[in-house]
């Protein structure tokens, strides 16, 4: 489409395009998609847009999306307690339960270190991640942060807090590419470098 499209489309576009990952031509192709549903798709959309946006939570124990006070993973009486693993995104805590061969709870930090942007530990959940871990049930924390340098950085910030608690801290096997991210990554592969975990 040229630049006299419609203003509307536009607009549209333009709003797709600040989606992540959406760039011109995939945000071109969602238009084209979303124009070509009947009005009653469109509103059923806008709905749970607006419904996702108003009544979606964090967890207060793990700060992942919950409807309630707590997601349905911090309700599940026969998830382990005692094991806690730690990931940057809700998205990545999805990407984990995918893979389908971990048992326990999470903590969502909600980002990772990066002092260039002014995120520093205060901005992220660790502190409540240490509260957890002083509470006394937990036994491990696992870390599965992205292989970034930013992710390494804040791995090793949260590992020398958690161990002078007492508590086993383990990282993600290096199957995981240097740079990745877990989110993205496949369910063999996260299953994997969960079950050859290691010492930090």
């Amino acid at each position: 489409m040229g630049r006299d499209q419609p203003s509307s489309l536009t607009v549209l576009l333009r709003r797709l395009e600040r989606l992540p990952g959406i760039g011109p031509k995939s945000a071109l192709r969602i238009a084209q998609y979303l124009i070509s549903q009947p009005q009653s798709e469109i509103e059923g959309l806008i709905e749970a847009l607006v419904r996702v946006r108003q009544s979606l939570r964090l967890c207060r124990q793990c700060f992942n999306f919950a409807d309630g006070e707590l997601c349905w993973i911090c309700q599940n009486s026969e998830r382990d307690p005692t094991t806690i693993c730690v990931v940057e995104t809700p998205a990545d805590l999805q990407a984990i339960e995918t893979a389908g061969n971990y048992k326990g709870h999470y903590h969502c930090l909600h980002g990772v270190i990066v002092p260039i942007e002014g995120v520093g530990p205060d901005d992220l959940k660790i502190n409540s991640l240490l509260d957890r871990v002083k509470g006394g049930r937990v036994n491990e924390v696992i870390l599965a942060l992205s292989p970034t340098p930013e992710g390494e950085a804040t791995a090793h910030y949260i590992a020398r807090l958690v161990r002078q608690e007492g508590v086993r801290v383990t990282q993600l096997a290096m199957g995981l590419p240097a740079g990745a991210s877990l989110t993205y990554a496949d369910q063999l592969t996260i299953a994997r470098a969960l079950e050859g975990r290691r010492e930090l």
